[in-house]
């Protein structure tokens, strides 16, 4: 087919019109989440504020590990907007890498939720420039607060290691202030133990095992209720020690592993009363357990999440490149036509 023919279809009036409104609008939404976001500060402290903290009786969902998720993610939500809840609390693995880009795309997620949602730093949210850009959006990587009887401390543990010898201290002393009170719960993304490789091993948790230990130790020591974790995309619950944990990484990410006893999409809802604590398994839907369907579902949530999260940037990416294409074979043929 004759070139011309070719330039003259793939420049014709209407495509140029149909890809500068591409272009325009592209850019438009571009611009306007940047700025929805560039708004958002201390996230964490506005979402307390909208809780009541002098109920002794509540409920509050916790889970982990949706790392940029979309469907399971957007199905959780659903399901938590439906639960009577007081709060829900994210332990940790928000977004895949901590690009801007991508807690923008989490904030959008989460704008669906009807109940007020607290964070926990993650590994991954500290990757590249994610410490920055989630220290400027949600506040602090580690604080507490309390509600009635119950006293609620978040740790950063996200370099996967340790504890930092001010936290530590911090640690200490917010152990002390919640003996007065009647439960206390502590939230970390990265567990102690692998509890994969039986009671209390090394494996996929804190790589310094005598700070885990020591840590372990002072959970016990404090006589804390329960000690919430994630990291590993599954489900565990039961005892290191003295202290009590349940491990929850079933918010979306890829599950890795197809024992259908441990790897499945959840939710905790805990139930706080006077007189005990009930913590619920909330089971959302998941792949069939063979490995092959659990292979090509986590293949399948990356491929659609990037598109997802990039859609935009690359409708704005073609676009731009169409109007490259267009002054460099049309634009530049009609000028030299002119001269």
């Amino acid at each position: 087919m004759d070139w011309r023919i070719i330039k003259t279809k793939i420049f014709h009036k209407y495509v140029i019109f149909s890809f500068a409104l591409f272009l325009l609008i592209s850019g438009l939404w571009e611009i306007h989440s940047i700025l929805g976001t560039e708004n958002i500060s201390d996230w964490n402290f506005h979402e307390l504020q909208k809780i009541n903290k002098n109920k002794t009786n509540f409920s509050f969902a916790v889970f982990g590990d949706n790392k940029n998720s979309i469907t399971t993610f957007n199905n959780l939500i659903s399901k938590l907007n439906k639960e009577n809840i007081a709060f829900a609390i994210d332990d940790g693995d928000l977004v895949y890498e901590g690009s801007k880009e991508e807690f923008r795309f989490f904030l959008n997620q989460i704008k669906k939720l009807n109940k007020p949602l607290i964070t926990v730093f993650g590994n991954h949210e500290a990757m590249k420039s994610g410490r920055t850009n989630y220290y400027n959006l949600f506040g602090p990587f580690y604080y507490s607060f309390s509600i009635g009887e119950s006293y609620f401390i978040i740790l950063d543990d996200a370099n996967e290691k340790n504890l930092d010898v001010a936290q530590f201290s911090w640690l200490k002393n917010q152990l002390k202030i919640s003996q007065n009170y009647k439960y206390r719960f502590v939230f970390m993304h990265v567990p102690l133990c692998d509890p994969r490789g039986g009671y209390c091993k090394k494996g996929f948790s804190l790589r310094d095992f005598n700070f885990a230990k020591k840590l372990n130790n002072l959970f016990a020591e404090n006589n804390i209720t329960m000690l919430f974790v994630s990291h590993i995309h599954g489900y565990y619950k039961g005892k290191w020690e003295k202290t009590p944990y349940i491990l929850t990484g079933g918010g979306g990410a890829e599950l890795v592993g197809s024992n259908p006893k441990h790897y499945f999409y959840h939710y905790i809802k805990v139930k706080v009363s006077d007189s005990k604590v009930k913590y619920s398994l909330i089971k959302l839907r998941s792949p069939k357990p063979e490995i092959i369907n659990v292979i090509l579902h986590d293949i399948w949530i990356y491929i659609y999440a990037f598109f997802a999260i990039h859609f935009i940037d690359m409708v704005f990416f073609i676009s731009f490149l169409y109007f490259v294409a267009y002054i460099m074979f049309v634009s530049k043929e009609l000028f030299l036509r002119k001269r």
